[in-house]
């Protein structure tokens, strides 16, 4: 046969034209090759408005964790200046209560100033008072659903206070870190939320750092009452807030700011009965309230009020462990403050116990799902090594057979 060839021009310029067929409704197309310019756009901005909100979310997390653990510090810390010139921890208690009655008051005032509603505070009040069912507020309804809580929210501040007169911030703060596996054991017995183990052994630790806190000093004297104290402080706090998760688990921060308002009414009408039975007692005398130090306990009480919106608008606003985790820091913040201002030494028992039981709350702020997310990981990061593994072997394979071809050595796989 003859050999032909041809001897072709190359040409000088080269243009495709992209044809778009549209499908019709009720066709179905079977591959799609092309994207349009503009979807990619709306992706790209839609993953950089998820990283940009992410990213403020994270940073708005730790501004408030900064701003939680400086104001329980504080609280803390002014507690026991106010102790030097007054010893009334149930007075200082029922007052810095009083101070919830501002909850909504601040939420409407916030509401209305990010937002369009034009509601009236009447209007506002009466739509968040559907969480005491659907009627509103009714008498029976603020009685039966704020006095059970009024009462525990009254026995976690008086004990703490009570606390605070017979240990040192850091172990009391310590100590009130345990109300975390509390919470932990009464969700599992009350609400029959998951069993896990790694928290049963974090309850464990917080039992441990509590009776290596009472051994510090002996089971016996002003130490082991401080212990008990701060123990039942921890313990009322973890009821109320598995009661608050049974009954007003989905309640919005409206609805929550109002029952909080309605707390500190409570305190204000019910509660201050008490104050004044132990004055006429002699329990607690204030003397002349001329002679108070109004200035303690006013900012006492906004530390307190400014903490407890911080929690609350905090599980909102942010990551809900960050929350936890500025009510930990108090701990080290606490240990700061003590040292440098009130030149405490802490005992090695004190120091072991006081990190035994951090470490357990923060094995209880593991989630859920930690064991599979965590094996999942490992597992892909074993496949993703075993995959570059594999690259790797290509590549040389590729190398040696390209420096085999060139040497003039061709390999023959055995069969």
């Amino acid at each position: 046969m003859k050999k032909h060839s041809a001897r072709v021009a190359p040409l000088s310029s080269y243009s495709t034209q992209v044809l778009t067929c549209p499908v019709a409704e009720g066709e179905d197309g079977s591959e799609s090759h092309a994207d349009s310019p503009g979807s990619e756009a709306s992706e790209d901005s839609r993953s950089y408005h998820t990283c940009t909100s992410t990213l403020l979310k994270v940073l708005g997390g730790l501004l408030v964790v900064l701003c939680l653990s400086s104001s329980w510090v504080g609280t803390t810390q002014v507690i026991k200046l106010t102790y030097h010139s007054f010893s009334c921890p149930f007075f200082i208690s029922w007052f810095s209560s009083n101070w919830n009655i501002l909850f909504f008051p601040i939420y409407y005032s916030v509401h209305v100033l990010t937002t369009r509603d034009k509601q009236t505070p009447i209007q506002k009040f009466r739509e968040c008072s559907k969480l005491f069912g659907e009627d509103g507020m009714t008498l029976k309804q603020f009685v039966k659903r704020t006095a059970p809580f009024s009462i525990l929210w009254t026995l976690t501040n008086y004990l703490y206070l009570l606390a605070l007169k017979k240990l040192t911030a850091t172990d009391v703060s310590a100590l009130y870190c345990c109300h975390k596996a509390f919470v932990f054991l009464l969700s599992w017995i009350v609400l029959k939320d998951r069993f896990m183990g790694v928290r049963i052994v974090a309850a464990i630790m917080a039992i441990t750092g509590i009776v290596m806190m009472a051994y510090a000093d002996g089971f016996h004297g002003d130490s082991f009452v401080g212990v008990a104290l701060a123990v039942g402080s921890a313990s009322t706090s973890a009821l109320y807030k598995v009661l608050f998760k049974m009954f007003l688990g989905s309640a919005n921060l409206g609805e929550v700011a109002h029952f909080l308002s309605t707390m500190g009414v409570f305190n204000l009408l019910f509660i201050s009965c008490v104050p004044l039975i132990l004055y006429l007692t002699r329990v607690e005398h204030w003397g002349s309230l001329s002679s108070l130090p109004w200035g303690y306990l006013c900012g006492l009480a906004g530390l307190w009020l400014v903490f407890n919106i911080l929690v609350h608008v905090g599980v909102v606003l942010t990551y809900p462990i960050l929350i936890s985790i500025g009510t930990l820091l108090s701990v080290p913040g606490n240990a700061a403050v003590d040292v440098l201002k009130h030149e405490v030494i802490f005992s090695v028992v004190r120091l072991a116990a006081s990190c035994i039981i951090c470490l357990g709350f923060l094995l209880l702020l593991l989630p859920e799902e930690w064991d599979s997310a965590t094996l999942r990981f490992l597992s892909n990061l074993a496949d993703k090594k075993s995959e570059d593994h594999g690259e790797e072997l290509t590549e040389s394979s590729v190398n040696g057979r390209s420096r085999s071809r060139a040497n003039g050595v061709v390999s023959i796989p055995l069969v």
